[in-house]
C-alpha cells in the first residue's frame, strides 16, 4: 500500500493535466500567431521604406526624383514637386526595367538641366553628319552621365535647318557649321601651320576627317575654358561613354576622382558585336561589346585572338588605342582625334581599369552604304590606302562598292554579324566578350519618357523663321580643300609647312587610330 501511495502521489491528477494542456495549447497559438505576423511586419516596413526612400541608402535612392539627386546632378523640368499626385500616370515616376546595372527613376517631360556651379564641369566635342534619330540619345544619355556641354560641329544632315532647329533649343550645346568663314578662321589657326599634323595632309576622305577633327578640337579648346569646363573629351556620335568603376554611374562622380596631377584620362574602347542584320536603333538593341586589350589578361586576348578576329584582319574592326579626356589648362592642344597633349610639357596620363568607349562599329547594315556614299576613291587595294587609314574599313569600302545587295549582306554576316550562339557564349565565359545593358537601359528610358519627342515638339514649335543662307553653310566640295584634302592649293600656310618641316619632330605628331595587338606582337610584350 506504501508503494501504491507513493505513485499515486507522483502521477499527475486528471484536473492538472488537463490545466497544463490548455496552457500547452495557448503557448503554441501564440507562438503561431507571431511567426505569422513577424515577416507579415517585416515586409510592410521593408515596403515603406522603400517607397518612402526611409533610411535605405544605395545608389539608386540617391537619384530619386524626392530627392532631386539625379546622377551628374541633373534637375528635372519642375523643381517644386511637393504637389506630385501619385495617382496621375503623366506625373508619376517610372522605373526603368531592372537588370544587373543600376536603374534610373525618371518624370516623363523631364529636363536634363545642371547646377552651374557643379564640378568637375564637363565638356564633349564632336564633328558630326548625322541625323536626329543618332543625335539626340547621344547627347541626353550623356547628360544622364554628367555632361554639362556639348560643342557640335555640324555638316551635312546635322546641318539642315530641320535639324538645327531642335539642337539650338537644347540647354548646354552649341552649334559650330562649317562655312567659309570656319575654314578661313582655321587657316589661321597655329595648328594649320605647323607640321606634327603634316602627315595626314593632302589625303581624303578618313585623313580629311581627321584634319578636319583636329581642327575643330582645337577651336573647342577655346570655347571651353571661356565656359568654365574642366574637361574636355572629343567623342564621335557613335560612342558613347561607360563609368564602370565609379561609385555612381556618373562620369562626373569618375573625373572628380581623378588626381589633380593627372593632365589626360585615356578611355579604352570596347567594340560592339551585333548579333543580328536588322539592328535599327544600335543604342537600344546592341548589348554585346568585346573589350580592348588593356581590360584583358594578356594569355587570354592572345589564347582567343584567333576565335576573336574570326575572318577579319584584326581583333577589332576599326580603332582600339580608346579615346581621352584632358584637363583644361594652359597650352593644351589636341593630338589628333584620340588624345590631347601639351605645347609645354608631356602630359601625365592615366590609363582607366573599367572605365571605357563605347564604340558602336558598322552596328546596321545600312552602314556598308554609308560609309561608301563618303568617299570617291577607286575600290581598288592600292586606292582605298588614300581614303582609309585601317584595313577594315579598305575592305568594307571595296565591297560596298563592287558587291550586290546580297553580297554585301553576306559579306557583312561573315565579318560584322555574331551568330554562332555557342562560340559568343564561350567568348563570354572567357571575358572576351562582354555585355553591357546600361546605356540601353538609359536610352530607352529616355525614349520612353517622351524625352526626345518633346524636345522635337518644343523646338518646332517655338523655333524662328531663319534663312539657311544666313548661316553660309558651304557645300563638301568648297570643304576638300587645302590642307584637309582634295588639291593641294598654294599659301602662305604650305609655304610655313615646308620651311619648319626639318623642326616636325619638335612637337609630338599626331596619334591616329590605331589597331589593337595583332598575334606579331604576342613576344613584343613579354
Amino acid at each position: 500500500m506504501a508503494g501504491g501511495g507513493i505513485y499515486s502521489s507522483a502521477r499527475p491528477s486528471a484536473s492538472s493535466s488537463t490545466s497544463l494542456s490548455s496552457t500547452q495549447q495557448s503557448f503554441i497559438t501564440r507562438l503561431l500567431l507571431l511567426l505569422t505576423l513577424l515577416p507579415l511586419t517585416l515586409a510592410a516596413f521593408a515596403f515603406v521604406l522603400q517607397w518612402r526612400g526611409g533610411l535605405i541608402n544605395d545608389p539608386t535612392t540617391r537619384w530619386s526624383p524626392d530627392k532631386y539627386q539625379f546622377p551628374g546632378g541633373m534637375g528635372t523640368s519642375n523643381p517644386q514637386l511637393d504637389n506630385v499626385q501619385s495617382s496621375s500616370s503623366s506625373d508619376c515616376f517610372q522605373l526603368l526595367s531592372r537588370s544587373a546595372s543600376p536603374s534610373f527613376p525618371y518624370y516623363r517631360d523631364w529636363k536634363l538641366n545642371f547646377d552651374p556651379n557643379l564640378k568637375p564641369k564637363i565638356c564633349i566635342t564632336t564633328s558630326t553628319s548625322a541625323d536626329l534619330e543618332q543625335i539626340l540619345p547621344w547627347i541626353f544619355y550623356h547628360k544622364v552621365i554628367g555632361v554639362t556641354t556639348f560643342f557640335l560641329f555640324v555638316e551635312g544632315k546635322a546641318a539642315s535647318p530641320n535639324v538645327t532647329a531642335v539642337l539650338e533649343s537644347i540647354p548646354g550645346l552649341k552649334l559650330i557649321y562649317r562655312t567659309r568663314e570656319l575654314e578661313e578662321k582655321q587657316a589661321k589657326s597655329r595648328i594649320w601651320n605647323e607640321t606634327w599634323l603634316s602627315s595626314f595632309f593632302y589625303k581624303p576622305c578618313n585623313y580629311e576627317l581627321f584634319v578636319k577633327q583636329s581642327l575643330n578640337m582645337e577651336m573647342a579648346i577655346v570655347m571651353a575654358r571661356d565656359a568654365d569646363v574642366d574637361w574636355i573629351i572629343h567623342l564621335d556620335t557613335d560612342e558613347l561613354l561607360h563609368p564602370a568603376g565609379a561609385r555612381e554611374y556618373s562620369l562626373r562622380q569618375l573625373l572628380s576622382d581623378v588626381p589633380r596631377n593627372v593632365d589626360m584620362v585615356i578611355f579604352p574602347n570596347y567594340e560592339s558585336s551585333v548579333e543580328r542584320d536588322d539592328i535599327k536603333e544600335p543604342f537600344t538593341e546592341v548589348s554585346m561589346f568585346k573589350k580592348n586589350y588593356d581590360h584583358l589578361p594578356k594569355d587570354t586576348y592572345f589564347g582567343m585572338y584567333k576565335e576573336a578576329i574570326r575572318s577579319n584582319p584584326n581583333y577589332f574592326l576599326t580603332y582600339g588605342n580608346g579615346k581621352s579626356a584632358a584637363r583644361i589648362q594652359d597650352h593644351l592642344r589636341p593630338n589628333g582625334a584620340h588624345r590631347w597633349h601639351n605645347y609645354m610639357k608631356t602630359p601625365n596620363e592615366i590609363k582607366l581599369e573599367e572605365a571605357a568607349v563605347l564604340h558602336y562599329t558598322f552596328p546596321k547594315f545600312s552602314d556598308l552604304v554609308a560609309r561608301r556614299d563618303r568617299c570617291s576613291c577607286k575600290p581598288t587595294t592600292e586606292d582605298v590606302k588614300r581614303c582609309f587609314m585601317l584595313e577594315f574599313d579598305r575592305l568594307a569600302f571595296i565591297i560596298a562598292s563592287t558587291g550586290t545587295t546580297e553580297e554585301m549582306r553576306n559579306w557583312y554576316h561573315e565579318h560584322v554579324v555574331w551568330t554562332d550562339k555557342s562560340q559568343n557564349l564561350k567568348l563570354l565565359r572567357k571575358g572576351v566578350l562582354t555585355r553591357i545593358y546600361t546605356p540601353m537601359s538609359i536610352v530607352k528610358g529616355l525614349r520612353e519618357a517622351g524625352v526626345f519627342r518633346s524636345v522635337i515638339q518644343s523646338a518646332l514649335t517655338h523655333s524662328k523663321k531663319s534663312s539657311n543662307s544666313s548661316r553660309g553653310a558651304t557645300g563638301s566640295g568648297e570643304i576638300s580643300i587645302r590642307k584637309m584634302g582634295g588639291r593641294k592649293e598654294e599659301s602662305k600656310a604650305t609655304a610655313r609647312k615646308v620651311l619648319e618641316m626639318e623642326h616636325a619632330g619638335y612637337h609630338a605628331a599626331a596619334v591616329g587610330p590605331q589597331s589593337p595587338p595583332g598575334m606579331v606582337d604576342i613576344h613584343l610584350g613579354e
